[in-house]
């Protein structure tokens, strides 16, 4: 009698994104921004305020924006208006602004007693590391994001590097700028990063008049 072997039948598992938003994260819009805001100061969160505006200022991926030190961002006695880091990911020096409400919800929580000797900018918890993780930060913008009431997947840390450059390139069109602010090497991944459409560009080109 021949014996016919018939394929292995092997259960399907659900697929790992089924129910999730996946791709790129949203930006904050201008509101979105106000509305955190608003609701950390009415908290007298300190700590939540800065790292908000230091990261919508900063434009940094979430491993380099837990990392920052102190004298990062404050020497001489006061909040730098400008600093750079060097990037984890590149290797390569990137450099970004603290806008006046930065600078000032800086300065508070530098006053603050808990950041009485400490070197890094946003310290973890005794007997934790030195400085929060990428994961405690990322549970942070869910957060603040549900707090306004948006969909908490539909944002994420990306979020915050994009916040601020997706409304400079909405208000200039200017790629290069966008590169410089993100600190990409390559255009490519600046107009990938944006999701810059041919719309887009077309757009900018119909504002042009030579």
């Amino acid at each position: 009698m021949q014996i016919i072997n018939l394929p292995a039948i092997r259960l399907q598992r659900p697929a790992w994104n089924k129910g999730r938003i996946v791709g790129q994260k949203r930006p904050l819009l201008p509101k979105h921004v106000w509305a955190i805001r608003v609701r950390l100061e009415i908290a007298e969160n300190l700590r939540g305020l800065a790292l908000f505006n230091t990261a919508i200022d900063s434009k940094l991926r979430g491993c380099d924006l837990v990392r920052l030190k102190v004298a990062d961002v404050y020497a001489a006695g006061q909040i730098k208006e400008r600093t750079s880091i060097l990037q984890s990911k590149t290797q390569k020096p990137v450099r970004f602004e603290l806008t006046e409400g930065t600078r000032k919800s800086l300065r508070e929580w530098l006053d603050d007693p808990r950041m009485t000797g400490q070197e890094h900018l946003w310290p973890g918890r005794f007997h934790e590391p030195l400085h929060i993780s990428t994961r405690q930060y990322a549970r942070l913008v869910r957060d603040w994001v549900r707090s306004i009431g948006l969909e908490a997947s539909a944002y994420g840390t990306h979020s915050m590097r994009r916040t601020k450059v997706a409304q400079i390139y909405r208000k200039t069109g200017n790629l290069r700028a966008v590169q410089l602010l993100l600190g990409h090497t390559k255009m490519d991944s600046t107009v990938r990063y944006l999701g810059v459409e041919l719309e887009d560009a077309l757009a900018i080109a119909e504002a042009v008049e030579i």
